[in-house]
């Protein structure tokens, strides 16, 4: 598909509206190629992506080159397979008539040395597609050309356009009009886009739109097979097929819908509110063709349709309907004076009347037996039908209920059970979690008990020598304090959960309290070969908080990096101070040398009496990451592990990042250490 733009004479958007833009350069010597690509992109931005935008920017890109035509092409690719051309030729060219010398195909492509290319060089390709965009956009033009200088546009990596300045004289090109469509290049690439892209956008919406026409048909008809709405088929069926059999001009089948659902059998001439439908219609002119149905109208509002009432739901049979005196109270979509002949037959189950089924003709009719029998017959079977219909309908409803009952029933008791599963599987977990707690603790229990129980008979043995019997005090006194400091473990992890004590906050000098600490580990980790490198500021890092959890925080983790380290390692423990969006904290990483921690056990690794794999020979109460983890979260701060493996060994980085914040000032500090 193409698109083709001309300037008339008269182009109501031409000159006048690009009166901000130089018509003529020489006229104009400010304008410079950067001024032009601006002004296209202005037109760009404010003009919407169509023919017409691309049909201003030739205007533009001629009068400023002082051309005789600007042509502006847009290459098609494999998403599109439109070509939009825009074609501008200077005014006193506008008025010439179509020349016998018409550019032609095979003359352009014989001349091929009058085309010159802005950029050098141009590929077989490039230079194939500025060929082709002249055949598709020149192909109209008054002169035949004679010299052309033309550029083709990139937009992400592919080629879209072509811009070409064309004379219908010989003429040799300057650099100046070379350096001009170098400049507008990427400016016309975008125009070239956007309106490619617009019609890419106008094909998809014309796409979508039929899709979802189609897609709506296809509901329909889904909806159509599983209401039974096919019985409205039947019935315009049923209608074409009997008048047409019958020969009659016009054929309708009303059905009625009463206010009263409970009316049956009216007593006599008792007419009753309901509205009639028109569901069928037939005509002689038209027997294949079926029309829209002509409406609804009210009982009460017809004297034909009453009759059948007044008859006690017998046939109404009509010569000439438009003799009588009540033709003013008949429905006018009976057009009674056109078919004035009028045969009305109730369709009538079990002594209610659902509705009529009416023929009419232009002309008097004598109804044979036979034919009065064919219509009962066809409305006896019509009345079924609808009955049957309805039936189904409301038992397809009612299964539907019911359905939708036992369905909700159903996902209900799903959610149970998927419930009672997870409760299961809760109490499953939280039960192997207490026998591994009783285990933990019964053996953290038994074993200091055990070596004083070992010491206390060695005691009361006869003749100990005196140094024999400091050991034993000394083993007695140890184990005593592992008994008392499990204890109190334990009754400060619960302290910490059940109350919600607000910290007691110090201003701490965090460098001496760090150095002080290193200096009362220092031997015990020299007997592991372990050393301690301090990574803290010069300045002296200021932290209020409560100084005895932060003590035992910072204890514990030295302790643990010391039980897990691999000897003759070294203990890295790096301290700053962080302002991370209007927060004020502090950071203490502690990164030790040993076993790796793995993702699984990184979760649970703060949980008491719980360790890793590691840790599992190693003595100890397993309670030690469970108490740093209770005083961080109350100081408010935070605590991570992460465990880094060391590129060809078996062992890992294990670094605990603590995060701890400044309380406010407001918070007033009992006393300070420094």
């Amino acid at each position: 598909m193409k698109k083709r733009l001309l300037l008339p004479p008269q182009y109501p958007d031409g000159p006048e509206r690009l009166q901000p833009y130089p018509v003529k350069l020489m006229q104009h010597q400010e304008e410079t190629a950067q001024e032009l690509a601006h002004k296209i992109n202005h037109i760009v931005a404010s003009r919407p992506a169509t023919a017409a935008m691309l049909q201003e920017i030739a205007h533009l890109v001629g009068t400023v080159t002082n051309v005789d035509c600007c042509c502006l092409v847009t290459v098609t690719n494999e998403e599109s397979t439109e070509t939009t051309t825009a074609n501008w030729c200077s005014d006193e060219f506008l008025g010439v008539p179509l020349s016998n010398e018409m550019f032609s195909t095979e003359r352009f492509l014989m001349e091929l040395p009058v085309l010159q290319c802005a950029v050098e060089p141009r590929n077989i390709d490039e230079i194939s597609i500025i060929r082709n965009s002249l055949v598709v956009g020149c192909q109209h033009l008054p002169l035949p050309i004679k010299a052309v200088l033309a550029i083709s546009t990139r937009f992400g990596g592919k080629t879209n356009g072509v811009i070409s300045l064309i004379k219908f004289q010989s003429h040799d090109w300057d650099d100046s009009a070379k350096k001009i469509l170098k400049t507008i290049e990427a400016s016309c690439a975008i125009a070239f886009s956007q309106l490619t892209q617009a019609q890419l956008i106008s094909s998809q919406q014309q796409h979508l739109q039929k899709s979802n026409q189609h897609q709506s048909l296809i509901k329909q008809l889904t909806i159509l097979s599983r209401s039974n709405l096919e019985l409205n088929q039947m019935l315009q069926l049923a209608i074409a097929s009997t008048a047409e059999c019958l020969q009659a001009d016009r054929g309708l089948l009303i059905l009625l819908k009463y206010t009263d659902p409970l009316f049956r059998t009216p007593i006599k001439k008792q007419i009753p509110q309901a509205k009639a439908d028109v569901v069928g219609e037939w005509r002689k002119e038209n027997a294949n063709q079926t029309d829209s149905l002509p409406g609804s109208f009210s009982l009460a509002d017809c004297g034909l349709c009453q009759r059948v009432f007044q008859d006690a739901g017998k046939p109404v049979i009509i010569n000439d309907y438009s003799e009588l005196q009540d033709t003013s109270t008949v429905a006018p979509l009976f057009a009674i004076t056109e078919l004035p002949a009028v045969l009305l037959m109730p369709l009538e189950n079990q002594g209610k009347i659902l509705g009529f089924l009416v023929l009419q003709q232009g002309v008097a009719r004598n109804w044979q037996q036979s034919e009065l029998n064919l219509v009962e017959m066809v409305c006896a079977q019509v009345s079924n039908a609808i009955i049957q219909s309805k039936t189904l309908r409301q038992v397809q409803t009612l299964v539907d209920e019911r359905t939708a009952k036992l369905q909700s029933s159903l996902e209900l008791q799903a959610k149970l059970h998927e419930r009672t599963r997870q409760y299961v599987e809760q109490l499953r977990e939280l039960n192997q979690l207490k026998d591994e707690f009783m285990s933990n603790i019964s053996d953290r229990l038994r074993y200091p008990l055990t070596n004083m129980m070992m010491s206390i008979k060695n005691l009361r043995l006869p003749g100990i020598p005196a140094e024999r019997q400091v050991k034993y005090l000394e083993i007695l006194e140890n184990e005593c304090a592992k008994e008392i400091n499990l204890i109190n473990d334990l009754l400060t992890l619960q302290k910490l959960e059940s109350e919600q004590e607000p910290p007691r906050v110090e201003n701490i000098n965090l460098n001496a309290k760090i150095q002080d600490l290193r200096d009362s580990l220092a031997s015990k980790l020299a007997g592991k070969g372990l050393s301690i490198d301090l990574d803290i500021p010069d300045e002296p890092l200021k932290l209020q908080t409560e100084l005895e959890s932060f003590d035992r925080i910072l204890h514990e983790l030295l302790n643990n990096a010391y039980t897990y380290s691999e000897r003759d390692t070294i203990v890295h423990l790096h301290a700053s101070h962080q302002v991370d969006q209007l927060v004020d904290q502090v950071m203490i990483k502690v990164t030790n040398t040993g076993r790796g921690i793995s993702e699984q056990e990184a979760t649970y690794i703060f949980d008491r009496f719980r360790r890793g794999r590691g840790g599992r020979w190693t003595p100890g109460t397993g309670l030690g990451l469970a108490l740093v983890k209770s005083l961080v979260q109350h100081l408010n701060g935070a605590i991570a592990v992460e465990s880094n493996p060391i590129p060809g060994s078996q062992l890992s980085e294990i670094c605990f990042t603590l995060t701890l914040p400044q309380f406010s000032d407001e918070s007033t500090p009992y006393s300070e250490s420094d």
